[in-house]
């Protein structure tokens, strides 16, 4: 992008009629499902029992390496914004998306563990990024915590494939999930 341009997922985000959450949710969700709502009905998050497969791809892949969560249950609605974004094909300033994430992150106050105080109750930001440049400038880096294995196909018929919110006797015993 040139200077003081903006991709077309910044443009429709700065636009008050922006995205079309009616249409996020048909493209994201499993049939059925639906944005979770707060108790009065603003749609808040996708939780990842209703999401389809290709949705908890895009979910892993983003939250593990462009904008760091501390877990991965769910998809707020920012995030299936850019998850829908990327779907449709629109722009996407990456770069710039990874840089907003980062100015955040950074100006975020840490917050306790409520139970153990000498805990921080935050996710490491970016620590791929943070080891790297640890390493490229000879520090020594010991990882304290296995990190996630690469998204492949294995990765994705593991933990991306879509379950059914309350359970399936026919899931619980391996089959196959149903056709969609």
């Amino acid at each position: 992008m040139e200077e003081g341009q903006q991709c077309e997922f910044s443009q429709r985000r700065s636009r008050a009629d922006g995205f079309d959450e009616e249409a996020i949710a048909q493209l994201l969700c499993i049939l059925g499902q639906d944005f979770a709502q707060t108790v009065a009905g603003r749609l808040v998050r996708i939780m990842r029992t209703s999401m389809t497969t290709l949705t908890q791809t895009w979910m892993t892949l983003l939250l593990s390496n462009v904008l760091p969560s501390d877990h991965n249950s769910d998809l707020p609605l920012p995030k299936c914004q850019l998850v829908y974004a990327i779907q449709t094909r629109m722009s996407v300033h990456v770069a710039q998306v990874i840089a907003d994430a980062i100015y955040l992150f950074a100006g975020m106050v840490p917050t306790r563990h409520p139970l153990d105080t000498d805990k921080s109750n935050r996710a490491l930001g970016f620590p791929v990024l943070i080891t790297g440049l640890c390493q490229s400038y000879r520090v020594p880096v010991t990882p304290s915590k296995v990190i996630r294995p690469p998204i492949t196909r294995a990765f994705i018929e593991k933990y991306c494939t879509p379950r059914q919110a309350h359970g399936d006797a026919h899931q619980a015993a391996g089959a196959p999930p149903p056709p969609r």
